[in-house]
């Protein structure tokens, strides 16, 4: 146990390494009956294509496909909505990581719940 601390604490990059989702059916087993939460926000991405949920205390709809590499989707709220945007995907434990912009924008970490 304790090799495995300091392994941890001295190569945390290797030992918690976050790993690319590059396919739907990947993504989707991952977070089907699951809510992703984080930061004021719950939401649920169907199979179907939909994703719904709440951000700050407002409901959340929106739409998504996968298309390549990327999670595209787009999502509207009371207060903004949000364009269109092709995402990276990547996990690590229960944590989802969105990256905006094909991987080269914001960074959104979300937790499997």
């Amino acid at each position: 146990m304790m090799r495995a601390l300091l392994l941890a604490l001295f190569f945390p990059t290797a030992a918690f390494a976050f790993e690319p989702v590059t396919d739907r059916d990947t993504f989707l087993a991952i977070v089907t009956g699951k809510r992703l939460t984080g930061n004021g926000v719950g939401l649920i991405v169907s199979d179907g294509g939909a994703i719904t949920g709440r951000a700050f205390g407002f409901k959340v709809t929106g739409g998504w496909t996968w298309e390549g590499p990327f999670f595209c989707r787009t999502l509207d709220s009371a207060i903004r909505s949000f364009p269109r945007n092709c995402q990276t995907v990547a996990v690590q434990g229960d944590v989802v990581r969105f990256q905006a912009d094909q991987g080269t924008g914001d960074v959104a970490d979300l937790t499997l719940r």
